[in-house]
């Protein structure tokens, strides 16, 4: 059994849609290498730091991410695997990078109860959170809309209704 602490810089972009690990970020990998009979079974808690946007009102964020990884890495000529032993090495760059990059939120958020943007103007709802919060008008009932904001007529006659 081996432990090994590697930092290894990224070369590439890991992630891809509103938050990932950008190229020269590193990431911190505690690793556990053990011999087993079918190979090298490898155990790793992996961290680092990603930063994107957040999803409901796109300020920038940056965040921990932290996996925890159990591979086996067969030997040649064992049945087939997904990670092999090759030249007495094991590459755990697949396999971290997998981890890491299926733990990113979908949809990140800078605090969870961040208001968003307003639909009508673009603007934050934090910033206008003294405004009046109003829900906006369904197009369908625009028209009715301007009849209560008209003054009612009074003609001091009462009404009579229609038969």
């Amino acid at each position: 059994m081996r432990e090994v602490e590697l930092d290894p810089q990224l070369t590439e972009q890991w992630g891809e849609g509103l938050v990932s690990l950008p190229a020269g970020s590193k990431v911190e990998i505690d690793v556990r290498l053990e011999s087993v009979h079918e190979g090298i079974l490898v155990t790793a808690d992996a961290r680092g730091t990603y930063s994107g946007v957040c999803g409901r009102c796109l300020t920038d964020i940056a965040a921990p991410v932290e996996v925890e990884i159990q591979e086996l890495f067969a030997y040649p000529g064992e049945e087939a695997n997904d990670f092999e032993v090759q030249d007495d090495h094991v590459d755990l760059e697949t396999a971290v990078r997998d981890a890491i990059v299926l733990s990113l939120p979908f949809q990140p958020v800078c605090r969870p109860d961040c208001p968003g943007l307003d639909p009508v103007t673009g603007e934050l709802r934090a910033d206008n959170a003294d405004a009046e919060s109003r829900e906006p008008l369904d197009p369908r009932w625009a028209t009715l809309a301007g009849f209560a904001e008209e003054p009612a007529e009074d003609s001091g006659s009462e009404s009579t209704p229609m038969t």
